[in-house]
């Protein structure tokens, strides 16, 4: 089985994905720790670079998910293929940094993939607003995050939105996390358990009231 986490930048997933795994006794799966060796370049010409760079993490993704459907365990992903294609390129496109021709070769080989490759069981979206996402980049105190853009962030924010709801077909389960603490608070991580336990096995965990 497979189950990925999506969210925004400070949303909570390598967090929730960590916790989950724990609790279920399922295998984590987080980005790819390996450099991606267009990433110099990127940064020193952005326009030149884009479009070597999201091939990159394209192949590197779709490798994931040809890895998971292969696992005889339940997996939890940190982060999909999904995202990476319909917020992070796209908003890289939006920005101008992706010519028509280039992101339109990057959606067919993207459509491609797709023909030999199932959604995942369940994708499970951390729905946050930009005021949450900035608490949360700040409280762990990333460097390269401290200077990140509002504006990036809402753009960010309006794309997840665009894929969760009008773009992804599979089985979904939003958790609006602005108002709850899970990796802090046991009873609102044990209810986000029984959402998941009703998404997946139709019933409620019976520790969830402990």
């Amino acid at each position: 089985m497979h189950i990925a986490i999506a969210g925004n930048i400070g949303s909570g997933k390598t967090t929730l994905t960590t916790m989950l795994a724990k609790y279920y006794g399922w295998i984590p799966r987080f980005e790819p720790v390996d450099v991606n060796p267009y990433l110099s370049d990127y940064y020193k010409d952005i326009s030149r670079w884009s479009f070597n760079m999201e091939i990159y993490f394209l192949k590197q993704r779709f490798n994931d998910l040809i890895e998971i459907s292969h696992s005889t365990d339940t997996v939890i992903q940190d982060r999909s293929i999904f995202e990476g294609v319909y917020v992070f390129t796209a908003t890289n496109k939006a920005m101008g940094n992706l010519s028509d021709r280039d992101y339109q070769t990057y959606m067919d080989l993207f459509d491609s993939m797709m023909m030999i490759v199932n959604l995942p069981d369940l994708m499970i979206y951390l729905r946050a607003s930009v005021p949450t996402l900035v608490a949360n980049i700040q409280k762990r105190g990333r460097d390269y995050e401290q200077e990140m853009k509002l504006e990036y962030l809402e753009n960010l924010n309006k794309r997840y939105e665009d894929f969760i709801f009008d773009k992804y077909k599979g089985r979904l389960l939003v958790i609006d996390v602005d108002d709850i603490d899970f990796q802090h608070n046991r009873q609102e991580f044990a209810g986000i358990v029984d959402k998941i336990d009703a998404e997946l096995f139709g019933l409620f965990s019976h520790e969830a009231g402990r």
